[in-house]
């Protein structure tokens, strides 16, 4: 290793450890209000997800920090013309380009790894510490709101006095076919219980009401529990392809392609019954159809289980592309300002990258694109930072 490689290697990473410091402490606390926003979490969970969060916060920070650290180490080396040095001893630009490169591909790698393990053990551990603090997060939303809910069911209360309920009314949502369940009690409790599997709602003196007709009186005391999964807002909790951790993701598209070959065999089978004994009107019933729309929704989640690895693999490679840009945009530039060479990196990349890696994300996952389409932004990037990278070696 050369010194001149040594000399930017150490200038490149004292800028990028100072500025990821910075940016992931931001973002982590960025992301720690929002939870406890959206949640009503208290001080004690919220601390409980620092470790859950912090992925989430370094594989937005990794990307934008190795960009800021090129612009400004070859901003300023451009401005007091310290690469004209390098190129009157007869050593070619790429020689300083290099190390910012070969430091942008490890950190590619790197950012790979944090997107897999944010998506999978840090949503799940996120998850897991809401769960297990369910009681406290509807406690706190029903003092504020008065009211809590989620696709399951839903409370109302007129007061909350310490840990007792003031007339409160449940309302539980037990299918699309049935009508719903109303609770209404004088007062009521909500309990943990000890296995953390489920939240329990003790009531008294309490009355029920199903459908238009159906009514009822509970005196005294009744408990009625249900499962933590349903005492959580559920588009936290549901379970996508996207919270799958890599090396799992085929064993699960295995699966889904064997659902969807089964369920394709069984309509099949029974249109040719039916079809055989004429009896055409049941191939025209609204159940028919359900069954049959919900075959095409789980084909058209295959195109999910298919574009996943490509789009972690595509955004964790957005530090290398960003890299190709902005490091021989910043020699061009040559201004000492930082701030000014970044925001003119940053800027095009912004307007640029983001926009199509969502156009290609979206329609990868539509099926309509294929899935290696979400590198379309990389690509692009890879055309630009050639083009440029030409003209600082040629000039």
């Amino acid at each position: 290793m050369t010194r001149l490689t040594r000399y930017i290697i150490w200038e490149l990473l004292k800028v990028f450890v100072l500025v990821l410091l910075a940016a992931t402490l931001l973002l982590l606390v960025a992301g720690m209000l929002q939870q406890a926003l959206r949640e009503g979490l208290g001080l004690t969970p919220v601390l409980r997800i620092i470790p859950f969060i912090l992925p989430h916060a370094l594989r937005f920070a990794v990307p934008a920090t190795i960009l800021f650290a090129v612009c400004t180490v070859y901003g300023r080396m451009a401005a007091s013309n310290e690469l004209v040095a390098i190129k009157s001893t007869g050593v070619s630009p790429w020689v300083a380009l290099s190390p910012a490169i070969v430091l942008a591909f490890l950190l590619s790698l790197l950012s790979v790894w944090l997107n897999d393990l944010a998506v999978s053990w840090g949503t799940e551990g996120i998850n897991r510490v809401i769960l297990h603090s369910v009681e406290e997060i509807t406690y706190s939303m029903l003092r504020t709101h008065r009211s809590y809910s989620t696709d399951t069911y839903s409370i109302n209360v007129q007061d909350v006095r310490g840990r007792r309920l003031i007339w409160p009314t449940f309302s539980f949502h037990l299918s699309d076919d049935e009508p719903p369940v109303t609770l209404t009690a004088r007062q009521a409790e909500l309990r943990m219980n000890e296995d953390h599997e489920s939240l329990s709602i003790v009531l008294f003196d309490s009355e029920v009401e199903w459908g238009e007709d159906g009514t009822g009186f509970l005196p005294d005391r009744v408990v009625h529990e249900i499962p933590l999964r349903k005492a959580i807002r559920s588009s936290d909790l549901s379970a996508r392809v996207s919270q799958l951790p890599l090396h799992k993701i085929d064993r699960a598209l295995d699966a889904r392609r064997q659902e969807v070959a089964e369920r394709e065999q069984a309509l099949a089978a029974e249109a040719a019954y039916q079809m055989l004994t004429g009896d055409f009107h049941a191939l025209s019933d609204p159940a028919w159809s359900r069954r049959v729309a919900a075959l095409e929704q789980l084909r058209g989640s295959l195109s999910r289980f298919y574009t996943e690895p490509w789009r972690r693999w595509a955004s964790g490679f957005s530090c290398l592309f960003f890299v190709l840009v902005g490091a021989p945009l910043a020699l061009l530039l040559r201004n000492g300002d930082f701030w000014t060479s970044f925001g003119l990196t940053f800027l095009p990349v912004l307007l640029v990258y983001y926009p199509l890696f969502a156009l290609g994300l979206d329609r990868a996952k539509a099926g309509q694109l294929p899935p290696f389409s979400v590198w379309l932004a990389n690509f692009v990037l890879l055309a630009i930072g050639g083009w440029l990278l030409r003209r600082v070696l040629r000039h």
